[in-house]
């Protein structure tokens, strides 16, 4: 998973997603911190195969709440390319280990601590 790095318009946003990471980094997955300007795709890719892409944030507000639309498609070449996309970006950014997220300063626990309370109307 690819998420904004430090150049973000949403802190809070990234805060309280911060803040949920332990868990997820505990089960193995990856978690990469784009690097060199604001990241804000909403790409999943599936299988090599199915490719779902557009405004759809991954969350329950917004599929309770807002008209948000993503196209998916089944096609292995466009799956292929859009693989090549988020490798590239990966190049780009920073993984993310469970010790560094163990290791963060307590101002971000803080934060992200205080983000978590709103996450339900982020």
């Amino acid at each position: 998973m690819t998420t904004p790095g430090k150049i973000t318009d949403a802190e809070v946003v990234r805060a309280a997603s911060r803040g949920n990471w332990g868990p997820l980094l505990q089960a193995g997955a990856e978690i990469h911190a784009y690097q060199p300007t604001a990241y804000h795709c909403k790409v999943m890719i599936v299988d090599q195969l199915m490719v779902s892409v557009g405004s759809t944030h991954f969350d329950n507000r917004f599929f309770r709440l807002n008209d948000e639309a993503n196209q998916n498609g089944y096609d292995a070449a466009f799956a292929a390319r859009q693989i090549g996309v988020f490798e590239q970006d990966l190049t780009r950014s920073r993984q993310g280990t469970l010790a560094q997220w163990e290791a963060r300063p307590m101002k971000e626990k803080i934060m992200e601590r205080m983000a978590l309370l709103l996450q339900s109307q982020l």
